[in-house]
Parts: structure tokens; sequence; C-alpha cells
């Protein structure tokens, strides 16, 4: 059942969930269905209908996923420092960024007991190629994950954007039989029924800092 959200609460508290999780609820795969029928009819740059929703239910197959998702973890390109800059912003709200570590060492910990994986995908690798094609290419995948993303908080169900697959892209490309060579993968995205839904607007940054009138 829809919770029957208003756009701007949906928009506004659509959160990265990680520590409410329900670990225990199977997602019916009809309900997943829905939410990809509603990411497909997101705008897309320039017209690049080159979508693909790869989800995994299957036990056996998250478990390998998630042994793959936390090795990646310890590739270096994962560890890239945050700027000084980021930080700052990030800390816009005491312990936002302890929480978000406290939650992705609760979903290294759970993964594999998460009852559905998201691994949007999309036609033509972007490396070597021009801004121009790369934000052709990732404008076309980006709304629609999120979009997903939108449309499973409206059902129930929490999601968080990670890009755990990503330093080893190619071993989840051998993993899940996707053609490394013609399909990038853009994120991977943990999908469960969420304990409780009473999500919250988070705080930001002010306005000013990010609003630019007429030029930068």
């Amino acid at each position: 059942m829809n919770l029957g959200l208003a756009s701007d609460t949906l928009l506004s508290t659509t959160r990265a969930v990680r520590h409410r999780l329900d670990l225990t609820r199977p997602v019916p795969r009809a309900l997943l269905e829905e939410c990809v029928d509603l990411a497909v009819q997101a705008p897309t740059g320039r017209n690049r209908q080159r979508w693909h929703f790869v989800i995994v239910t299957d036990p056996a197959r998250r478990a390998v996923l998630a042994d793959l998702w936390r090795a990646s973890l310890g590739v270096p390109e994962a560890h890239q420092p945050l700027p000084a800059r980021d930080v700052s912003r990030a800390e816009v709200a005491p312990g936002v960024m302890e929480r978000v570590y406290t939650g992705v060492e609760h979903l290294y910990r759970h993964l594999h007991e998460v009852p559905a994986f998201v691994i949007p995908c999309v036609e033509g690798r972007t490396e070597g190629l021009s801004v121009t094609h790369q934000a052709g290419t990732w404008g076309s995948i980006l709304p629609a994950a999120w979009s997903f993303m939108l449309a499973a908080r409206e059902r129930g169900l929490g999601t968080v954007w990670t890009t755990g697959n990503l330093p080893l892209e190619r071993e989840f490309a051998q993993a899940l039989g996707i053609p490394y060579a013609q399909v990038m993968q853009a994120a991977f995205i943990p999908v469960a029924y969420t304990v409780g839904t009473d999500f919250r607007a988070a705080r930001r940054i002010p306005r000013e800092q990010v609003l630019h009138w007429d030029g930068w």
C-alpha cells in the first residue's frame, strides 16, 4: 500500500536508509517492478533510453555480491578523502558524519541480509569521452535511478545510493552476467522495507551558499 505522501514531502524525506532497513521482511517482486515502471518514465539526456535495472533477490547471489561489495571497500580508490569544503557542508548538523559512518558499518555487517539489491545500468561506457557525451549518458540513468528511489519511498521501502560496486565493477559484471564492455553500472542500491516510515527532511547548508542568480 502506498503511503500517500505529498510530492514535496516525498522529495524532502527520501533519505539514505542504512540503520532502518528491515532485514526480516521480503520485498515482493511486483512492488519492485512497479518502481521500475515509474523509473523508466524519467527524463533522459539526449533521449537516450538505454536504462537497465538488475534486481537481485536470490539469497545465494546476494551473498556473493555482498562479499564483493565489502571487498571493494578495500580498494584504494574507495578511500579518497573528502575535500575540506565537502566535510564542512556535510557537518552542517552535529553528528551527521558519525551517523553516516556507523550506518556504513551497519550495512557492511548486514548487507547480505538486505532482501533486494538494485543495480541501475546504462548502455555505453564513458571512460575517456567528452563531458558532453558523459553528461548525456549519466543524464539518462541517474534521473531514472532517483525516480526508482522515490517510488520505493512512496511504497514504504528504504534505499541507499552506494557506489561500492564500482571499484570492482568488472567482478560485479562477471557475477551478474552484465556485458562490461557495452554496459556501465551506475550504483548499487540496497532495498528493503523500512522500520517505520517517519522520515524527516535533513538539515542542509543555507540556500545562499548554493544558489547563484544570473551567473556565478
